[in-house]
């Protein structure tokens, strides 16, 4: 029994031991792997046909791409805003240079710098290079490497943009498939020929053959190893490799291309020292510039705008082949030009010069802009309507003094200001008008239209410097609380920025960005347009109580040199004086301005002028030559307003309109008097009723003037179209005769001697910056 016991655990220990886990058995790990290796190889498989469809997918709307594109330059065409070709931004002549004009040793750099298995390789594309360059870049973080061919490159070059925010998976699938075709519909000479002839090379050359004229007066089979390299070099980035600008960058590129060449085994050691130890230098000819057609040279400071505009989206204007569609109005840019470089106005002398700015308010489409006077055939050369940020005088005061004052403080264009003695807080430096003389109390409307300095300066401490200059800043402008209350007579901007910032009260409030491009159209067909609705930034109250203030500037007060009868117009003027310590080098220009402002506006333009000097030695204002900004603004808003409708600003029915007792403070209503003034609704002169006015203005309940801050409000933003209020419109536009009574004259009879010395100086000359 216990025999037949031990032989039933022997046979259940033989069974069990026979019931080995499939990883215990033989060949048991080995299937395992296979089965792995099975499911990554599926995985693999099915990434590799996702991969192959989603190329597909992509390729299939891939551009189509021609000989013809491949030959011609890379650069981009001017369009205007009526769909005509306006011009190239590359050089008049390209210097093409066929295949067999291009020396072999040429080939061999830019194939050794650019793609060493151009010949070997028959894709178009280049899976070791690619896979390299993943790996470099992967290793140092940033893109230090690029996996491009020459037949990538081009085909970048003809038919897509270069800026970053089209380098998308899409858009390199189609980069891959049109190389592909292009390898296969063309042989490597062509290639190489098209490339060669196609790259950007700085100052508006296109293709190497040009670049070798431009930089060396020599074709490219008269240049030597040295000088080969770095023509072969340059494309990479023309600009930083400029040899007359940065040589030492420039021998940098250079040397890389001459040692990529040596390892390559396309040249000697021997060569290869030589021409290491070769000047930068060597052979260059004298800096000029291409030749530039008149039109050109016209158009010059747009251009160079547009550029800036285009490359702050993303693109490169030189390589992209773009269509760009800008908003110049050809026309207005070369009456400009002729104005300014003519004899109609009257310019001090030959040196001085100016910076001005023709803007459409409806939109922010830059239609002309002005550089300078007299300027050199140099291509994007300074550009003084952008470039130079001059004091601007007395034409601050609208923007940041006086519009956040009704638009914060609900003041009317009656409120009572103090030209007094006044001295900035915490100094000893004291502040006088341009006459050195104050005047005492006067109304808001008096002290825009004859430009006094301390009750703008008041007006600024009072609204805060603070809160003014976030309401400028919304219109383009910059003003720093460290400059100080003296900003309020002179902040520093361009033509370009004051221009933007009085097209908001050209529009009742709503500012558009001044812009030069309205669309850019790239080759593979994607199209961006840049138009904007714009941005309300103040109230209509407040954009048109300025309005109404600045038509006496022009009509009665600094700026009559640029009235145009029957015009509704308004503007503002702004002069700068000298410095103590200019006025010590240079003793002569005393009394005499050191700028001269002048922006005006109707509802259809919007025109900033700067006039004066850019070297202290070139000169003073003097004579006539202190009415050049008005004058030019004159005559070019005739020229353009007589094509225009000229139509009043409707007043909005947040406004009041109607009569003041004279001088009165607060001001007080009158229902016989002839001082006619304008008030935020809700803040009427004190009796003021909708019943008791006898005017035909828009209703309003009565009260007191308030300081307190104002908020936007439904009626704000509508127009007043009652027919009482159209009486009252038209009393407002026949401001030829009433606004006199309203502010300018009304303070005659107080202050006849001053408003004589005004009337007798009517250049401005009214802000005392050296004073600051």
């Amino acid at each position: 029994m216990a025999n037949r016991k031990r032989s039933i655990e022997d046979n259940t220990r033989r069974r069990s031991q026979g019931r080995r886990r499939p990883e215990e058995r033989p060949g048991g790990t080995k299937r395992i792997v296979l089965r792995v290796l099975k499911w990554c190889f599926m995985l693999v498989l099915l990434l590799v046909v996702a991969g192959i469809g989603l190329f597909a997918y992509y390729a299939k709307d891939a551009p189509d791409i021609t000989q013809s594109q491949l030959q011609s330059g890379g650069t981009s065409s001017l369009y205007t805003s009526d769909g005509k070709f306006l011009m190239s931004l590359g050089s008049e002549k390209r210097i093409y240079v066929s295949n067999k004009n291009i020396p072999q040793k040429l080939k061999d750099a830019v194939i050794s710098v650019e793609d060493k298995r151009f010949y070997s390789e028959g894709l178009g594309i280049d899976p070791i290079r690619i896979v390299g360059s993943m790996l470099t870049n992967a290793k140092s973080n940033s893109v230090a490497a690029g996996g491009s061919t020459i037949t990538q490159q081009l085909v970048k070059l003809t038919v897509f943009s270069t800026a970053t925010s089209q380098r998308t998976l899409k858009r390199k699938a189609q980069e891959a498939w049109l190389a592909m075709k292009v390898e296969r519909d063309y042989s490597k000479d062509q290639i190489i020929e098209y490339y060669i002839n196609k790259v950007y090379m700085n100052y508006g050359n296109y293709g190497m053959g040009t670049a070798a004229n431009y930089y060396y007066g020599k074709s490219l089979k008269q240049l030597d190893l040295a000088q080969t390299a770095l023509i072969a070099g340059m494309p990479n980035a023309p600009v930083s490799y400029d040899p007359y600008l940065y040589p030492q960058k420039a021998k940098y590129r250079r040397d890389i291309v001459l040692r990529a060449m040596y390892e390559n085994h396309k040249i000697t050691k021997a060569q290869l020292n030589q021409a290491l130890n070769e000047s930068i230098t060597k052979g260059l000819v004298k800096k000029h510039s291409n030749k530039e057609s008149k039109l050109r040279k016209i158009d010059d400071p747009y251009i160079k705008e547009v550029i800036s505009e285009v490359e702050s989206k993303g693109y490169d204007p030189y390589n992209d082949n773009l269509k760009i569609t800008i908003n110049i109005d050809q026309d207005a840019q070369t009456k400009l030009y002729n104005l300014a470089n003519g004899n109609k106005v009257s310019f001090t002398n030959n040196k001085m010069q100016i910076g001005a700015t023709l803007v459409d308010p409806t939109n922010g489409h830059v239609l002309a802009i002005l550089g300078g006077r007299h300027l050199p055939s140099v291509q994007l050369g300074l550009d003084r309507a952008v470039q130079t940020g001059r004091s601007t005088g007395s034409s601050i005061k609208p923007v940041l003094d006086y519009a956040p004052a009704i638009q914060y403080l609900n003041w009317s264009t009656a409120h009572i200001l103090d030209d007094s003695k006044y001295t900035y807080p915490g100094t000893n430096i004291q502040l006088y008008d341009w006459d050195n003389q104050y005047e005492g109390d006067m109304t808001m409307r008096y002290a825009l239209a004859q430009s006094r300095n301390v009750p703008a300066v008041k007006t600024l401490a009072k609204v805060g410097l603070s809160r003014a200059s976030k309401f400028v800043k919304r219109m383009g402008i910059t003003v720093k609380n460290s400059q100080g209350l003296s900003v309020a007579i002179g902040a520093n901007a361009s033509s370009l920025q004051m221009a933007g910032a009085y097209s908001a009260f050209a529009t009742l409030g709503v500012y558009h960005k001044p812009t030069f491009v309205s669309k850019i159209e790239t080759p593979d067909g994607l199209t961006r347009t840049y138009d904007s609705s714009g941005t309300r930034v103040m109230k209509k109250s407040t954009a048109y109580m300025i309005t109404d203030m600045l038509k006496d500037v022009i009509k009665s007060g600094s700026g009559t040199q640029a009235k145009i009868s029957g015009l509704y117009q308004a503007g503002k003027t702004g002069t700068v004086k000298y410095s103590d310590a200019e006025l010590k080098k240079y003793p002569s220009y005393s009394d005499t301005p050191k700028d001269s402002w002048f922006v005006g506006y109707t509802r259809s333009y919007v025109m900033s002028v700067w006039t004066g000097y850019d070297n202290l030695k070139d000169g003073t204002i003097g004579g006539n030559g202190q009415y050049a900004a008005q004058q030019i603004y004159k005559y070019m808003m005739s020229y353009m307003m007589s094509q225009a409708e000229n139509v009043d600003w409707q007043k909005p029915s947040s406004v009041i309109r109607t009569r003041v007792v004279k001088n009165s403070n607060p001001p007080q209503y009158s229902s016989s008097g002839t001082d006619w003034e304008l008030f935020v609704k809700g803040h009427g002169p004190v009796g003021y009723s909708s019943s008791s006015s006898t005017t035909s203005s828009t209703t309003s309940s009565s009260s007191s003037v308030t300081s307190s801050a104002a908020s936007y409000d439904d009626q704000d933003e509508k127009a007043d179209t009652s027919s009482s209020s159209s009486s009252s419109s038209q009393a407002s536009q026949s401001t030829s005769s009433s606004t006199q009574q309203n502010g300018s004259q009304s303070q005659s009879s107080k202050k006849t001697s001053s408003s004589s010395s005004s009337s007798s100086k009517q250049g401005d000359g009214q802000d005392n910056d050296n004073k600051d």
